[in-house]
């Protein structure tokens, strides 16, 4: 049908209604218009509908294939992301890992003990420094007062001072920070 519904069920109504176009038929079935067409035109073959029907469940067909395969390569791009996530940091360590190749190498030929803390410092710092460049900062907490979002606490010691009951005396083992998310949480001891 078009834009029509016709009610199956005859809605008897009272004898005094009658159609305004004319003044002798009483209303004796009420039409429902769906789209606001009020035309009286005839209504669209069986052959119509099923073809217009089969149009849309293609569309439907399609539109649900292409929803799935966005999906699937979605979640394989997610898949291969988590893998290669560390990569960046990985190549951006290799030369560290090739100056301690070295310094290693060294410490057999030597026997200058400063020269070899040298190198070894050298190393050291430009180690941290890749590792700030990606975000990771160390925590200061020795002397800041304890912080259960910051920092886990070993024990207590009494305080050596009055001004340093509640504060950390300590540190045991550095907490670090990464891009301000804690990653570690720094074990420290409190004065009580």
């Amino acid at each position: 049908m078009e834009n029509k519904e016709i009610v199956d069920e005859f809605i008897p109504q009272p004898d005094n209604l009658t159609d305004p176009t004319t003044t002798e038929n009483p209303v004796i079935a009420n039409v429902e218009v769906i789209d606001g067409d009020s035309s009286d035109e005839a209504p669209e073959p069986a052959g119509a509908i099923g073809s217009e029907l089969a149009v849309m469940k293609d569309k439907y067909l399609r539109l649900y294939a292409d929803f799935e395969n966005f999906r699937r390569r979605t979640a394989k791009e997610k898949l291969d992301l988590i893998s290669t996530a560390s990569e960046g940091l990985m190549v951006s360590l290799l030369p560290v890992v090739d100056d301690f190749e070295r310094a290693m190498q060294a410490l057999d030929s030597t026997t200058d003990v400063n020269t070899a803390r040298e190198g070894i410092n050298l190393i050291y710092s430009k180690f941290t420094k890749i590792l700030e460049n990606k975000g990771l900062k160390p925590m200061g907490s020795k002397g800041e007062p304890f912080n259960a979002d910051l920092h886990e606490s070993v024990t207590q010691f009494p305080a050596p001072t009055e001004d340093l009951k509640g504060k950390v005396i300590d540190e045991i083992e550095k907490g670090y920070l990464l891009n301000e998310k804690v990653i570690r949480y720094a074990k420290v001891i409190i004065g009580a």
